[in-house]
């Protein structure tokens, strides 16, 4: 008896610990896989690189964006890019190249409540967001995959 004790208390420590873990993934306004990315408008183009991957479903975040897109496609639960706005954009454009593979984009702005998604660019496979009236802010930037657990190179580019 008192070793099965000993396994039931084994067991619920474990589930405790378990239960720790995974909440202290949740994901954070400061952490990324891939960085930071800072841009203010001086700057004309920013590009980073990264990965695809993961089997999290970006309509979790948010289903439609604030244009009543839908919101799409596989990533992390943590964002992969941190995109920190050092001044209000009237306009600003992000693209991933991933050689034409079926991206897709999240972005979460600095309110929590504007999200911009995105998916195929023209004929491109490619995701892209080409939109007005960014605010200064840190945005939180997931590039998904159409499937989950696919995992493709892509770089990601910015411009005004």
């Amino acid at each position: 008896m008192k070793s099965c004790r000993s396994q039931i208390l084994f067991f619920i420590g474990c589930l405790v610990g378990l239960f720790t873990v995974t909440n202290s993934n949740s994901v954070s306004a400061d952490t990324s896989f891939f960085g930071k990315i800072s841009l203010s408008p001086s700057e004309a183009v920013k590009a980073v690189t990264g990965y695809t991957g993961g089997s999290y479903s970006l309509s979790t975040i948010s289903s439609r964006d604030r244009q009543k897109n839908l919101c799409i496609g596989f990533a992390d639960p943590k964002p992969d890019h941190i995109l920190v706005l050092e001044k209000d954009f009237p306009k600003l454009n992000i693209k991933v190249n991933s050689n034409g593979y079926d991206t897709t984009l999240l972005i979460v702005g600095p309110d929590d409540k504007t999200v911009r998604c995105g998916d195929d660019t023209g004929e491109s496979k490619d995701a892209s967001i080409n939109g007005n009236d960014w605010k200064a802010g840190t945005y939180r930037i997931w590039v998904g995959s159409f499937k989950a657990g696919v995992r493709r190179n892509y770089k990601l580019s910015l411009q005004e």
